[in-house]
């Protein structure tokens, strides 16, 4: 392995360790890096306004259109390490809080880059996973 992707191995999986272990931090480091990226499910989506904003996000606009950004909240009280996910569509405009990464994940926030968004579920309900790059 070269010295970059050792580096950014453990650079993912130092900041992973403190919420999942390290054995596990290292694994999803190393699964991290070789496959480019994480697709993670986010989390709080659930709540009213947020299955209208991923309905809007699902039926008005392609991937393309759908900007994502991760972004620290250490003013939540439930978690000062929260990392929010937003989303923004039309280069930017009408920014939205979606929901959060999940939390053992927040702390490889600052590691990876937000590179996409993909709405899931149906009439029942909706949910977004989204896609970090290394």
């Amino acid at each position: 392995m070269n010295r970059e992707l050792k580096a950014k191995v453990f650079e993912i999986g130092n900041r992973l360790a403190g919420r999942m272990g390290r054995r596990g931090a290292f694994i999803a480091a190393w699964a991290a890096v070789k496959n480019g990226g994480l697709e993670l499910s986010v989390r709080g989506t659930s709540f009213f306004n947020r299955q209208e904003a991923l309905k809007r996000l699902a039926t008005n606009y392609g991937a393309a259109q759908i900007r994502v950004f991760i972004g620290a909240e250490t003013e939540n009280p439930a978690d000062k390490k929260a990392a929010a996910v937003f989303v923004g569509v039309n280069n930017g405009r009408g920014i939205y809080k979606l929901g959060y990464l999940p939390r053992e994940y927040a702390p490889a926030a600052a590691s990876l880059k937000a590179k996409g968004l993909k709405v899931i579920g149906g009439a029942d309900g909706r949910g977004a996973l989204v896609r970090l790059a290394v």
